[in-house]
């Protein structure tokens, strides 16, 4: 399953986070950058399964994101196991070893 994260101390909007995924999931510039672009790209542009983390993503980030976050946690929802979400206030440790 590949993974993309999505580290929200470097996305301060929403325009910057379409370009952000739009960069990530390398769309064309025909990407709309807008909720019913995202939502046709998540649900039947880009390539599944797909694991997505929202880093650091603290409570003001929530209610400022919170369309968006809104739209991948239906987005995971209809596609059954195909896309998984994951918000995380902080990064998330790295193993050692």
């Amino acid at each position: 399953m590949k993974k993309v994260s999505f580290d929200f101390n470097h996305i301060p909007d929403l325009p910057a986070f379409y370009g952000e995924f739009a960069r990530q999931f390398e769309l064309t510039d025909e990407f709309g950058a807008n909720l019913d672009a995202l939502w046709d790209e998540v649900t039947g542009g880009i390539a599944l399964p797909v694991e997505i983390d929202f880093l650091n993503l603290n409570a003001s980030r929530k209610r400022r994101f919170g369309a968006l976050i809104l739209l991948f946690e239906e987005a995971e929802e209809e596609l059954e196991g195909e896309l998984r979400l994951n918000l995380l206030e902080k990064p998330a440790a790295k193993a050692k070893g």
